[in-house]
């Protein structure tokens, strides 16, 4: 099948808003979507990442087997995740340290989680290879290599019982929330700022998506009052997110009431109207849903995504695994100049474009090292 340069050119786009989003106190962080609904970046990568999934991996499970292939290729890649993520972790915390032993810049080792490497050095010296304490910014591989290490049978389930997997998958998701179970973080109390006990249902809905799309089919079919319904309810969340006056107070004072006579009067669990990234609470699920609804509905994406424009997108988002890596690494960067310099509007551009034309080189460098292999 031909490549989808829609999924390539948006999940492009979430990678640069992560970099801009993780380094905030510049005025770009106001316009990435995190302002205007109730999800952010974040989402959108893993959903994306589990459509992708769908259409890379799908095809190895989908006969009677032996499925090894499938799943040496998938446990491949999660070691590859693994291996990023504890690279990209070194580096933060030495860059933090850095500024703080040649700079004054103090603060950068008591951000990002970074506080237990001098406060407990030897339990975080444990805690990291094991994926226990994880660093902010830094975080979302550790997600991704869980789900994606339960991949294999995961796909499995869905090419035979869809239904039955995307059953259990909320169950899960329930119980998760509601009672507050996590994997355990180490020496930190607390769990993985990404659960993945949470997080797997928007994963496993982007890998049934991936393998309807790999049949030429859709997971949900185009309906007008769907559709309607999704564009009404990211309105909503936009103005919210706004959150403009109104009388004496705000959209938001309003709108957190209104959530609060729900759950009360309702009796609806706490993760259906609550707003937590952790446990990707239900404004947020259905926040990223109805905006890939509604963007999977549009029919002029295609010749956008085509176009010379979206080019750069499509690039860094068919090299989303290392771009993500220097974007990790260059927000420690970028945050770090911020802290010793007074902030000025030159200094943000100049961060924020120099870091995304470092991962868009970056980008470039590795497919031009990829056709430099292949030519011999």
């Amino acid at each position: 099948m031909q490549r989808d340069l829609r999924l390539d050119v948006l999940r492009g786009i979430c990678l640069v808003m992560i970099y801009i989003n993780h380094t905030p106190g510049t005025i770009y962080e106001h316009f990435t979507s995190r302002n205007f609904g109730f999800s952010d970046a974040a989402e959108g990568f893993v959903l994306m990442s589990g459509i992708a999934a769908g259409l890379a991996y799908g095809k190895f499970f989908a006969g009677p087997g032996p499925y090894w292939s499938g799943v040496g290729k998938m446990w491949r890649r999660v070691w590859t995740l693994y291996q990023v993520h504890i690279v990209t972790t070194v580096i933060a915390i030495g860059i933090s340290a850095a500024f703080a032993l040649w700079f004054g810049a103090f603060e950068t080792m008591q951000r990002n989680a970074l506080t237990a490497t001098h406060k407990y050095p030897l339990q975080t010296m444990v805690g990291i290879p094991l994926l226990a304490h994880q660093l902010g910014y830094a975080n979302i591989l550790p997600l991704y290599a869980a789900l994606l290490f339960a991949g294999p049978l995961l796909i499995w389930l869905a090419q035979r019982h869809p239904r039955a997997l995307l059953a259990v998958s909320l169950l899960v998701y329930g119980l998760a929330a509601q009672f507050w179970i996590n994997m355990p973080s180490f020496p930190n109390e607390g769990g993985w700022f990404f659960n993945p006990l949470c997080w797997q249902f928007l994963f496993i809905i982007g890998l049934l998506t991936g393998l309807h799309m790999k049949r030429g089919e859709r997971l949900v079919p185009v309906r007008r009052g769907l559709l309607i319904a999704a564009l009404v309810f990211m309105a909503v969340s936009a103005v919210v997110a706004l959150n403009p006056p109104l009388g004496d107070k705000t959209i938001q004072d309003y709108f957190g009431r209104g959530m609060w006579y729900l759950r009360e009067y309702l009796s609806l669990p706490w993760f259906a109207v609550g707003f937590d990234k952790t446990y990707l609470t239900g404004p947020r699920l259905l926040h990223v849903l109805a905006l890939a609804y509604a963007l999977s509905c549009w029919p002029g994406l295609r010749g956008l995504c085509a176009s010379r424009a979206a080019a750069p997108f499509a690039l860094m988002g068919r090299q989303a695994l290392p771009v993500f890596g220097l974007g990790a690494v260059l927000c420690y960067v970028a945050n770090g100049i911020k802290m010793v310099n007074p902030p000025s509007f030159l200094l943000d551009t100049a961060v924020i474009a120099g870091g995304i034309a470092l991962m868009l080189g970056l980008a470039w460098s590795k497919e031009a090292w990829g056709r430099a292999a292949l030519r011999g």
